[in-house]
């Protein structure tokens, strides 16, 4: 398999995470009842919440998207590839250092380790295809 390919595959699977679970948590709020825990008087907080939401959910999609667009386009090049990969490594990083260190899902543990697992599985692809991709581009 060549680096190039390889990218794309890892890019692929991380992306699809990526895409998918800023889909399903546009559906958080309601699925959870995340308004039920706040007082019916604190509308500002409702709104705060609300937005955070919908701004962490877009961002996980197109943050998939663009790095997507970035692997499979014909325009980029290695340092527009290798900024977003490593943002998004950052990122996904953090969410997985934050699973480790205070676990969301506790509710089970299936919900808990599964997460722990997906984090995992989208940081490490997202790290693999930018050490790829700065090999390559040093090795070039």
């Amino acid at each position: 398999m060549t680096v190039h390919l390889a990218v794309r595959v890892l890019v692929s699977i991380a992306s699809a995470a990526s895409i998918g679970f800023g889909l399903w948590h546009f559906s958080m709020p309601d699925a959870w009842h995340w308004y039920s825990y706040i007082d019916a008087g604190a509308t500002e907080l409702v709104i705060a919440v609300r937005a955070i939401n919908v701004f962490f959910s877009l961002s996980l999609v197109l943050f998939g998207l663009v790095n997507l667009l970035l692997v499979f386009g014909n325009r980029s090049n290695r340092y527009s590839i290798a900024v977003m990969l490593a943002a998004t490594s950052v990122l996904w990083g953090t969410r997985l250092a934050f699973q480790l260190i205070y676990p969301q899902g506790s509710i089970s543990p299936i919900l808990q380790y599964g997460l722990l697992a997906a984090f995992a599985v989208v940081t490490l692809c997202y790290l693999a295809s930018l050490w790829l991709v700065l090999r390559q581009s040093t090795a070039a």
